[in-house]
């Protein structure tokens, strides 16, 4: 207990005496000149695209989601494609976006465009949900869906399985560079509905015991191209 004590009490010495950082930034400069600023509390999303890809494969892997690198689309449509017969799928339910359809053309199950005929009963005994994205977080291996980029609010929540499909210019090093990017391309017309999604649906809310799949989607597979 004292060393909480201690660690809370530090803490509150700090932010009275050094500038916060922003959470989601490394530094700041005044004039260009660095200016000291407290510890950094969100992990590096790296410099380059090549270094936040590497982040990217380490967040995903800790959050149990299974990343899929592949050439093109025609490769894209083979994975999932290899993935639904390994998984014994009998339906699966799409987001009609560009990178998604030819995926959804590939595979050896019965399909449906969701946002095209909605229907609740038939979106839950899907065995699996296919969407695009808006775009991803390397830094925390979010994925960011909105209702305009992944067939409304239901597809991803829904299915026991949820794959985006995405390409690698997608892959952000931060929240901040996602969401600078959503206002930029949305404007004042922003989606009804922002989702980060964070691996595969999870709690430990009884006993502590982790259980996957509890509100949402016990898988969940990144496809990424390019």
């Amino acid at each position: 207990m004292a060393d909480a004590r201690s660690d809370i009490l530090a803490r509150i010495r700090e932010a009275l005496q050094v500038k916060a950082p922003k959470p989601h930034f490394k530094s700041e400069e005044t004039q260009g000149q660095p200016v000291k600023v407290g510890k950094q509390w969100l992990p590096d999303g790296g410099e380059t695209t090549e270094a936040s890809l590497v982040i990217l494969a380490e967040q995903l892997a800790k959050l149990k989601a299974v990343l899929i690198r592949v050439p093109d689309e025609a490769a894209a449509g083979v994975a999932v494609a290899d993935l639904a017969r390994a998984k014994a799928w009998k339906q699966v339910a799409y987001h009609g976006a560009s990178l998604v359809r030819p995926v959804a053309a590939a595979l050896p199950c019965p399909s449906w465009e969701a946002d095209a005929s909605f229907e609740k009963q038939k979106l839950e005994g899907c065995d699996a949900a296919i969407t695009s994205c808006e775009a991803i977080v390397a830094q925390l291996g979010s994925i960011l869906v909105s209702s305009a980029s992944s067939g409304g609010r239901a597809l991803s929540i829904l299915p026991h399985v949820h794959v985006v499909v995405a390409r690698v210019d997608q892959v952000l090093p931060d929240l901040a560079t996602a969401i600078a990017q959503m206002e930029a391309k949305h404007g004042a017309q922003m989606p009804s509905m922002l989702s980060f999604i964070t691996g595969p649906s999870r709690t430990g809310d009884i006993e502590r015991i982790l259980v996957l799949g509890a509100h949402g989607p016990k898988e969940l597979y990144l496809v990424l191209v390019g």
